[in-house]
């Protein structure tokens, strides 16, 4: 399948960043979501990512020009109708994921390949709500998507060897490392890295070691880019109580229970970058405070 057009379903940071990584590679992407609101958030968010990119000189104006021009903002679910891919970035729930999914069936042609990036529900259980579940696939992209290169394909039970093969060589004509993955609750990478935000946010309750040296001790003591601190202000720290709370929900397994420190920081607003504070205070550019 010689994918062209992409739909992106959910507007928030990271159908922003997969549509910037896709539409970097000269494709282009419909992105959707409910609210005009909403859509003018998303493009004010493209623009200051984008902006960030410029000022590190790693692309230029013309550059920012054609990616945001390949983009197509819309409430009209419509127009994914020429899309050979649709990618849902809502919420991680399983009925808003199945909806997205579903409502994507029902416009896209009898090829097209649906897609979710979600990174702890079941890939099998969300692909079970749609007509063609063999057509359904994970593409779990990191954040920021357009920087990282890791995106792990999952196959459901029932998701065909043509929809993965064609899903893995998108992944890899995108500049990506693409891993196959076979579903189990988290997968790789949020299977190893939640439970250690699980961890060090509890180290930081105890009073053991600051944020900062937390995460230090992982960067210099481990060669991590992030420390796990950082990482979880990055990701939401309310999206990574609810990936904690989905992995427990599966496996009953105590180290996916989220810590009381993280609930905290939640029920006070403290939600990580994206609030300007999590574990760390961030100023207008997302940059740490000192």
């Amino acid at each position: 399948m010689n994918i062209q057009h992409v739909g992106i379903i959910g507007a928030g940071t990271m159908g922003q960043g997969i549509a910037q990584a896709i539409a970097g590679k000269g494709l282009d992407v419909v992105l959707l979501d409910q609210t005009q609101a909403e859509l003018e958030q998303a493009r004010q968010g493209l623009e200051l990512a984008l902006d960030r990119r410029l000022t590190k000189w790693g692309i230029t104006e013309a550059e920012k020009k054609v990616i945001l021009s390949r983009i197509q903002l819309t409430t009209d679910a419509n127009e994914l109708r020429e899309c050979e891919l649709v990618i849902e970035c809502v919420w991680e729930q399983l009925e808003a994921k199945s909806e997205a999914l579903q409502l994507a069936e029902r416009v896209v042609g009898p090829k097209a390949i649906l897609a979710s990036n979600t990174s702890t529900l079941s890939l099998t259980e969300i692909a079970a709500q749609t007509e063609h579940p063999e057509r359904v696939i994970g593409l779990h992209f990191h954040y920021p998507p357009e920087r990282r290169e890791l995106v792990e394909v999952v196959r459901g039970l029932n998701t065909s060897q043509a929809t993965f093969h064609a899903a893995f060589e998108f992944v890899k004509g995108l500049g990506k490392t693409a891993i196959q993955v076979y579903e189990s609750p988290g997968y790789v990478t949020s299977r190893l890295m939640l439970p250690l935000i699980n961890e060090a946010a509890a180290i930081v309750a105890e009073g053991v070691a600051s944020e900062r040296d937390v995460d230090t001790a992982m960067k210099v003591g481990y060669g991590f880019s992030y420390g796990p601190l950082e990482i979880a202000d990055l990701f939401g720290l309310d999206s990574v109580v609810d990936m904690l709370e989905g992995l427990y929900f599966e496996t009953a397994d105590p180290r996916y229970r989220p810590a009381a420190y993280l609930r905290k920081l939640v029920r006070a607003g403290h939600l990580g970058m994206k609030a300007r504070q999590g574990f760390y205070r961030y100023d207008e550019a997302g940059e740490v405070q000192a």
